[in-house]
Protein backbone atom coordinates (compact mmCIF):
# COMPACT_ATOMS: atom_id res chain seq x y z
CA UNK A 1 0.00 0.00 0.00
CA UNK A 2 2.53 2.38 -0.86
CA UNK A 3 0.18 4.60 -2.92
CA UNK A 4 0.17 8.34 -3.50
CA UNK A 5 -3.36 9.70 -4.07
CA UNK A 6 -4.46 13.06 -5.38
CA UNK A 7 -7.78 14.38 -5.45
CA UNK A 8 -8.54 16.66 -8.61
CA UNK A 9 -12.28 17.62 -9.19
CA UNK A 10 -12.65 18.71 -12.59
CA UNK A 11 -15.30 20.49 -14.62
CA UNK A 12 -16.68 17.59 -16.85
CA UNK A 13 -17.48 19.66 -19.92
CA UNK A 14 -14.19 20.64 -20.38
CA UNK A 15 -12.92 16.79 -19.94
CA UNK A 16 -16.07 15.71 -22.26
CA UNK A 17 -14.58 17.99 -25.17
CA UNK A 18 -12.25 15.12 -26.30
CA UNK A 19 -12.90 11.33 -26.49
CA UNK A 20 -12.91 9.21 -23.28
CA UNK A 21 -9.38 7.67 -24.42
CA UNK A 22 -7.91 11.47 -24.46
CA UNK A 23 -9.50 12.37 -21.28
CA UNK A 24 -6.89 11.58 -18.38
CA UNK A 25 -3.93 12.78 -20.56
CA UNK A 26 -6.04 16.24 -21.21
CA UNK A 27 -6.40 16.25 -17.18
CA UNK A 28 -2.01 14.96 -16.30
CA UNK A 29 -1.07 17.74 -18.51
CA UNK A 30 -3.35 20.60 -17.35
CA UNK A 31 -2.44 19.45 -13.78
CA UNK A 32 1.56 18.96 -14.40
CA UNK A 33 1.70 22.22 -16.55
CA UNK A 34 4.29 24.49 -15.06
CA UNK A 35 2.04 27.64 -15.46
CA UNK A 36 -0.58 26.46 -13.32
CA UNK A 37 1.76 27.26 -10.08
CA UNK A 38 1.15 23.82 -8.30
CA UNK A 39 4.82 22.55 -8.91
CA UNK A 40 6.40 25.99 -7.85
CA UNK A 41 8.47 24.69 -4.00
CA UNK A 42 7.99 28.15 -3.03
CA UNK A 43 4.28 27.62 -3.12
CA UNK A 44 1.94 27.29 0.19
CA UNK A 45 0.62 23.74 0.38
CA UNK A 46 -1.61 24.05 3.58
CA UNK A 47 -3.32 20.74 4.26
CA UNK A 48 -7.45 21.14 4.08
CA UNK A 49 -7.12 23.50 1.77
CA UNK A 50 -7.52 23.94 -2.06
CA UNK A 51 -5.33 24.73 -4.64
CA UNK A 52 -6.34 26.51 -7.95
CA UNK A 53 -4.51 26.29 -10.92
CA UNK A 54 -3.12 29.71 -12.29
CA UNK A 55 -2.92 30.06 -16.29
CA UNK A 56 -5.25 28.79 -19.22
CA UNK A 57 -6.96 26.30 -17.16
CA UNK A 58 -7.75 27.71 -13.92
CA UNK A 59 -11.27 27.09 -14.08
CA UNK A 60 -10.87 23.48 -15.57
CA UNK A 61 -10.51 21.83 -11.95
CA UNK A 62 -8.61 22.37 -8.78
CA UNK A 63 -6.70 20.37 -6.10
CA UNK A 64 -7.32 19.55 -2.87
CA UNK A 65 -4.72 18.88 0.12
CA UNK A 66 -6.14 16.43 2.64
CA UNK A 67 -5.19 16.89 6.28
CA UNK A 68 -2.93 14.21 8.10
CA UNK A 69 -1.97 12.20 4.82
CA UNK A 70 0.86 13.26 3.45
CA UNK A 71 -0.67 12.70 0.06
CA UNK A 72 -0.85 8.94 0.59
CA UNK A 73 -3.47 6.71 0.03
CA UNK A 74 -3.13 4.28 3.32
CA UNK A 75 -5.06 7.20 5.35
CA UNK A 76 -7.97 6.32 3.00
CA UNK A 77 -7.10 2.45 2.86
CA UNK A 78 -7.24 2.25 6.88
CA UNK A 79 -10.31 4.45 7.09
CA UNK A 80 -11.57 1.57 5.11
CA UNK A 81 -10.51 -1.09 7.30
CA UNK A 82 -11.18 0.60 10.62
CA UNK A 83 -14.79 0.96 9.50
CA UNK A 84 -14.73 -2.88 8.79
CA UNK A 85 -14.10 -3.14 12.50
CA UNK A 86 -16.54 -0.94 13.45
CA UNK A 87 -19.77 -1.40 10.95
CA UNK A 88 -21.28 -4.50 12.93
CA UNK A 89 -21.87 -2.09 15.77
CA UNK A 90 -23.65 1.05 13.83
CA UNK A 91 -26.74 1.71 13.91
CA UNK A 92 -28.35 -0.21 10.71
CA UNK A 93 -29.37 3.19 8.53
CA UNK A 94 -26.11 4.79 9.37
CA UNK A 95 -24.16 1.25 8.63
CA UNK A 96 -25.53 1.41 5.43
CA UNK A 97 -25.24 4.78 4.57
CA UNK A 98 -21.83 4.88 5.19
CA UNK A 99 -20.98 1.41 3.26
CA UNK A 100 -22.46 3.25 0.34
CA UNK A 101 -20.61 6.18 1.01
CA UNK A 102 -16.86 5.17 1.67
CA UNK A 103 -17.72 2.19 -1.24
CA UNK A 104 -18.16 5.25 -3.55
CA UNK A 105 -14.82 6.73 -2.57
CA UNK A 106 -12.40 4.15 -1.34
CA UNK A 107 -13.35 1.73 0.19
CA UNK A 108 -13.26 -2.14 -1.11
CA UNK A 109 -15.96 -3.45 0.59
CA UNK A 110 -16.08 -6.78 2.79
CA UNK A 111 -15.20 -8.25 -0.53
CA UNK A 112 -12.29 -5.97 -1.35
CA UNK A 113 -13.68 -5.89 -5.32
CA UNK A 114 -15.32 -2.40 -5.02
CA UNK A 115 -14.98 -0.34 -7.98
CA UNK A 116 -14.38 3.48 -8.17
CA UNK A 117 -14.36 4.85 -11.68
CA UNK A 118 -17.76 5.18 -12.89
CA UNK A 119 -18.24 3.94 -16.76
CA UNK A 120 -17.71 5.77 -19.55
CA UNK A 121 -15.80 8.65 -17.85
CA UNK A 122 -12.45 6.88 -19.08
CA UNK A 123 -11.48 4.27 -21.99
CA UNK A 124 -11.35 1.01 -20.87
CA UNK A 125 -7.40 -0.16 -21.62
CA UNK A 126 -5.52 -0.42 -18.46
CA UNK A 127 -2.66 0.81 -20.16
CA UNK A 128 -4.19 4.27 -20.82
CA UNK A 129 -5.64 4.35 -17.35
CA UNK A 130 -2.91 3.22 -14.85
CA UNK A 131 -2.70 5.28 -12.04
CA UNK A 132 -6.47 6.18 -11.60
CA UNK A 133 -7.81 5.40 -8.10
CA UNK A 134 -11.03 7.09 -7.98
CA UNK A 135 -13.12 8.77 -11.03
CA UNK A 136 -16.81 9.92 -10.48
CA UNK A 137 -19.02 11.57 -12.60
CA UNK A 138 -21.30 15.14 -11.30
CA UNK A 139 -24.10 12.67 -10.83
CA UNK A 140 -22.49 10.03 -8.76
CA UNK A 141 -20.88 13.17 -7.01
CA UNK A 142 -24.19 14.41 -6.42
CA UNK A 143 -25.56 11.43 -4.81
CA UNK A 144 -22.51 11.40 -2.65
CA UNK A 145 -22.60 14.34 -1.75
CA UNK A 146 -26.37 14.20 -0.51
CA UNK A 147 -25.06 11.05 1.18
CA UNK A 148 -22.74 12.58 3.16
CA UNK A 149 -24.65 15.70 3.98
CA UNK A 150 -26.58 13.37 6.00
CA UNK A 151 -24.22 11.01 7.50
CA UNK A 152 -21.98 13.61 9.34
CA UNK A 153 -24.65 14.81 11.82
CA UNK A 154 -24.70 11.41 12.82
CA UNK A 155 -21.48 10.34 13.14
CA UNK A 156 -21.16 11.10 17.01
CA UNK A 157 -23.40 8.17 17.96
CA UNK A 158 -20.24 5.94 16.38
CA UNK A 159 -17.45 7.22 18.99
CA UNK A 160 -17.91 4.90 22.04
CA UNK A 161 -17.96 1.76 19.46
CA UNK A 162 -14.61 2.63 17.15
CA UNK A 163 -12.70 3.60 20.50
CA UNK A 164 -13.75 0.28 21.61
CA UNK A 165 -13.35 -2.08 18.24
CA UNK A 166 -11.41 -0.16 15.84
CA UNK A 167 -9.01 2.63 17.47
CA UNK A 168 -5.29 1.63 17.78
CA UNK A 169 -1.80 3.33 19.01
CA UNK A 170 -0.13 3.31 15.99
CA UNK A 171 -0.49 3.58 12.42
CA UNK A 172 -3.33 5.62 10.36
CA UNK A 173 -6.18 6.42 11.26
CA UNK A 174 -5.44 5.90 15.42
CA UNK A 175 -8.89 6.78 16.82
CA UNK A 176 -12.48 8.21 16.04
CA UNK A 177 -11.52 11.88 15.39
CA UNK A 178 -9.06 11.02 12.76
CA UNK A 179 -11.69 9.23 11.03
CA UNK A 180 -14.19 12.00 11.26
CA UNK A 181 -11.53 14.51 10.16
CA UNK A 182 -10.95 12.40 6.80
CA UNK A 183 -14.77 12.00 6.07
CA UNK A 184 -15.21 15.55 6.64
CA UNK A 185 -12.24 15.99 4.23
CA UNK A 186 -14.41 14.24 1.84
CA UNK A 187 -17.46 15.82 2.50
CA UNK A 188 -15.56 19.01 1.50
CA UNK A 189 -14.97 17.52 -1.87
CA UNK A 190 -18.20 16.47 -2.75
CA UNK A 191 -19.68 19.19 -1.78
CA UNK A 192 -17.62 21.60 -4.13
CA UNK A 193 -17.81 19.16 -6.75
CA UNK A 194 -21.28 18.94 -6.90
CA UNK A 195 -21.74 22.76 -6.31
CA UNK A 196 -19.99 23.19 -9.22
CA UNK A 197 -21.58 20.13 -11.30
CA UNK A 198 -17.94 18.62 -11.74
CA UNK A 199 -16.80 15.32 -11.03
CA UNK A 200 -14.33 13.77 -8.48
CA UNK A 201 -10.89 11.66 -9.99
CA UNK A 202 -7.94 10.54 -7.56
CA UNK A 203 -4.67 10.05 -9.04
CA UNK A 204 -2.01 8.11 -8.10
CA UNK A 205 1.62 9.25 -9.68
Amino acid sequence: MGLDMTVLIADWSWLGEVPERGRLSRLRDAWYADETGLWDDDAPKGEGEWHRPRGPHRASFSVYEFRNTLGSFKAHFWAGERWESVRDHADPSLRAELDALLLGLVWGGMDGEAEHVDPGVFCDDPAVTRGVLLARSPDSVKELAAMSERIRPRLGGLRQAFQEYAATPHGWIRDFDEFTDLLDDWDRVLSEAAGQGWGVVGLSG
